[in-house]
């Protein structure tokens, strides 16, 4: 039996300081959860503690169930990832790309290549995020998309297949391929499991992964019978002062679309659930999800020098990008965990992380932005690399 005193006080010492409100933390092995820690409030003002029903909101980790389930879908010989996105969106069959002149002046150009199913995925499409029209875009793919966003929005709120098909129009800030650029790649790759399916995401989500798994604390709407177990996002102030803040995305059943983009709400018990499922090799409790090799795949780097430069930061430090996973490439970093460690991260603090070696996964969550997920997140991933090896 491990011990996980060190990490029942690394959780206590979070909330005791004030550097989150309220935080929980599920290991698996062997499709079992061996340790479920929590500390502090799911809500502050009614005084209800975090506890391993607790559902957290997730923003960017709602991604890898997409990413997952596009694995599944490849297995089924629906598409290549060197298709090329038009042959299922056609909108995109002549996109351009912006093009600074010797002189300085902007143009636009045809794209030497048209863009495919990998270069969405890997985050290489040359689009970045845009869900709301930004006040003072940093490049003219930014300023397009804005402008494209403002117009879907003046007929209320939008779809993820309305935004996707909308920025086709758009000129992309780089050949495809030749650079890494977090955002758009995450919708492009929502809408062709919704084109492969014939059903929004979130629908999709229910089908191939909350239900089969039995996740019972997994949602993607906030409804009446789950709304006692979500958290309270919080903003913090300072050291021990927390204000509430609204979700990172509209989980209102009510005024939300069932095409909209889709935010998980789920407890770090069931994503360790969905994480311990890659970490087996795609399968979880005698169930095949996906084949293993299917599963290297998708965490396998994708990423070489330029786009390397692109991606790393002091969080990222250590790893690669898959097709929507990071994966753990040196250690020299200060990472104690194995090579080919995998997993990713969400804005409201959320890290998930699995280990194909020894085939355990963890997940931690707060709830709090900003996530100050350096600071957090690499002292779980110590602990927990130091108790499981």
């Amino acid at each position: 039996m491990k011990d996980f005193s060190r990490m029942d006080n690394l959780l206590k010492t979070f909330v005791e300081q004030g550097t989150n409100p309220g935080c929980a933390v599920a290991v698996m092995q062997g499709d079992e959860l061996i340790y479920h820690g929590e500390a502090g409030y799911a809500d502050i003002a009614s005084g209800k503690k975090v506890d391993v029903h607790s559902m957290f909101s997730q923003a960017s980790t709602t991604k890898l169930f997409t990413y997952a389930i596009l694995g599944m879908i490849y297995e089924e010989g629906k598409f290549l990832f060197s298709d090329p996105l038009y042959y299922y969106l056609p909108e995109w069959k002549n996109t351009q790309k912006y093009v600074c002149r010797p002189n300085g002046e902007i143009t636009t150009a045809p794209l030497e290549k048209p863009i495919t199913i990998r270069d969405a995925v890997a985050m290489m499409c040359g689009l970045p995020y845009c869900m709301v029209p930004a006040v003072d875009p940093v490049t003219p793919t930014l300023a397009a998309m804005s402008k494209q966003m403002a117009e879907l929005l003046k007929n209320g709120p939008t779809t993820i297949e309305q935004e996707v098909r909308a920025m086709a129009n758009v000129p992309v800030m780089f050949e495809p391929g030749s650079h890494w650029q977090y955002g758009f790649g995450s919708e492009i790759t929502g809408v062709l499991v919704e084109t492969f399916e014939g059903k929004p995401l979130r629908e999709v989500f229910k089908d191939r992964l909350i239900d089969p798994l039995e996740l019972k604390d997994a949602d993607t709407f906030a409804r009446p019978e789950n709304k006692d177990r979500i958290v309270t996002n919080y903003e913090r102030k300072a050291l021990g002062q927390f204000e509430p803040t609204p979700y990172f995305l509209s989980s209102d059943p009510g005024t939300t679309p069932a095409g909209a983009r889709p935010n998980l709400l789920i407890s770090a018990h069931d994503f360790a659930v969905f994480m311990q499922m890659l970490a087996n090799g795609g399968t979880y409790k005698g169930k095949k999800f996906l084949g293993a090799g299917t599963v290297s795949m998708l965490h396998e780097n994708q990423l070489g020098p330029v786009q390397m430069a692109d991606f790393e930061n002091d969080y990222l430090a250590g790893y690669g990008y898959g097709l929507g996973f990071r994966t753990l490439l040196t250690q020299k970093y200060g990472h104690n965990g194995h090579l080919g460690n995998f997993g990713w991260t969400g804005g409201t603090g959320i890290w998930v992380e699995a280990d194909p070696v020894d085939k355990f996964a963890v997940a931690y969550m707060h709830n709090m932005r900003p996530n100050d997920e350096l600071y957090h997140h690499h002292r779980v991933r110590a602990v927990i690399n130091g108790i499981m090896l």
